[in-house]
């Protein structure tokens, strides 16, 4: 008699349809883990994010989904806007304790995403009473308590409730898979969890190949010309410190340089920022796009930015990265000169990086950029070698696959 397929209960506040953050990952480990014969069932919320609204034609008390092999149960939260305080730590515990009144089957092994850090909290105190004896696993995206110091917003007793929130949740689990070494190392130091018990999957493009075309046309349909055009991708939110593009973009109006800021995406920040901009004549904003539309804006930009909030070094790897390596178009970084977004743009050999907060070195970055097509052409083609070599999304699903396989037959 063949042994029957093993079954994995993936909690996370995230999941697709949502384009963006960790969704697309969550959604293409539990789909690539269910092609491998993996039974999966997620347990997540209704799609609500960047928005921070919940998506229309979603919204019920519980739905069940199939979708791609994966078993899927939303469960309504409440999705605070804007996203802040109190209102986000409320959304967490409702996810948390909906989550955890959710059926989650009888599952070989049991595995959170993190954030949200309350909601995984709580569900983790499910797995420990009524699966104690099923191995768990926590994904660390960001790192929360690290994540709040950065941004300013994890002062005193906050700070310290989150941090030993985390670390108890970090403690607990079998496994904790990170995203980069970096955080393999602050996991390790900041919350004593033993090397041993800490793997490392990078994360890795959920993009479509940009569609084959002109990309002199792609430029028109947007209404782009002969400037030099940085792109933006994602989340307008805090941590991206998002007022230093529009200064920039102030100031390239003041300088009258050939080059034209874009912001493309949602967030909590976006309106705040679009107000800002008003009357920026080098300053654009779009909304988020489908997919395919979204890869040939990419490929149709000639830089792609990263801008981060200055103090932000090490709470996250940001995931437009490797979408951004994928297009063969430089990586511009205004970031933490030392922190990790820094090491991964040069390490991949894809971009130039410039002080974060600066609006002058972020102008001149782009103007330098837009000035050497030669240049620019090389270090796209080394990030664009760096995510077919290294950011592969089959070798990263093979190797949670077998990190699953080795905990469900008992290792430990």
């Amino acid at each position: 008699m063949s042994t029957p397929a093993p079954a994995v209960t993936v909690v996370g506040l995230n999941f697709p349809p949502e384009p963006t953050g960790i969704s697309p990952y969550t959604g293409a480990m539990a789909r690539g883990l269910a092609e491998r014969g993996v039974r999966v069932r997620a347990i997540t919320a209704h799609p609500h994010y960047p928005e921070w609204q919940v998506s229309a034609g979603y919204g019920q008390w519980s739905r069940k989904e199939l979708l791609a092999g994966v078993h899927v149960h939303r469960v309504l939260h409440y999705v605070p806007k804007p996203p802040t305080g109190i209102r986000r730590l409320v959304s967490e515990i409702t996810f948390g304790l909906r989550a955890s009144a959710a059926r989650w089957g009888s599952p070989d092994a049991v595995v959170f995403v993190s954030p949200a850090l309350f909601s995984s909290c709580i569900a983790m105190l499910k797995a420990r009473s009524f699966h104690r004896r099923r191995p768990t696993i926590v994904w660390v995206q960001d790192l929360y308590s690290l994540g709040l110091s950065e941004t300013g917003q994890g002062s005193g007793l906050v700070g310290k409730i989150m941090q030993r929130a985390e670390g108890w949740l970090l403690r607990r689990a079998d496994r904790v898979v990170v995203i980069h070494d970096r955080f393999a190392r602050r996991v390790a130091e900041d919350f004593a969890v033993r090397p041993d018990r800490i793997e490392v999957v990078r994360n890795w493009t959920h993009l479509p190949p940009a569609p084959d075309g002109d990309r002199t046309e792609a430029r028109r349909a947007r209404g782009w010309g002969d400037e030099t055009v940085v792109l933006h991708a994602g989340n307008m939110g805090v941590k991206q410190g998002l007022d230093n593009v529009v200064e920039a973009a102030r100031l390239a109006d003041e300088r009258e340089e050939n080059v034209r800021f874009v912001l493309l995406g949602n967030g909590g920040e976006r309106d705040r920022l679009r107000a800002s901009a008003a009357g920026i004549r080098r300053m654009e904003f779009i909304d988020p796009l489908p997919d395919a539309e979204f890869a040939q804006a990419l490929a149709a930009a000639d830089v792609l930015l990263v801008n981060e909030l200055p103090g932000v070094a090490e709470m996250a790897v940001p995931s437009k990265l490797t979408s951004y390596f994928s297009t063969g178009r430089p990586v511009l970084a205004a970031t933490d000169e030392s922190g990790i977004t820094a090491e991964e743009v040069r390490t991949a050999g894809a971009g130039v990086v410039v002080a974060a907060g600066s609006p002058e070195a972020l102008l001149d970055g782009a103007v330098q950029l837009g000035s050497d097509p030669t240049a620019s052409a090389d270090l796209g083609a080394s990030g664009k070698r760096y995510r077919e070599t290294v950011l592969d999304e089959t070798f990263a699903i093979d190797r949670f696959a077998n990190l699953l396989t080795l905990l469900t037959n008992g290792g430990r």
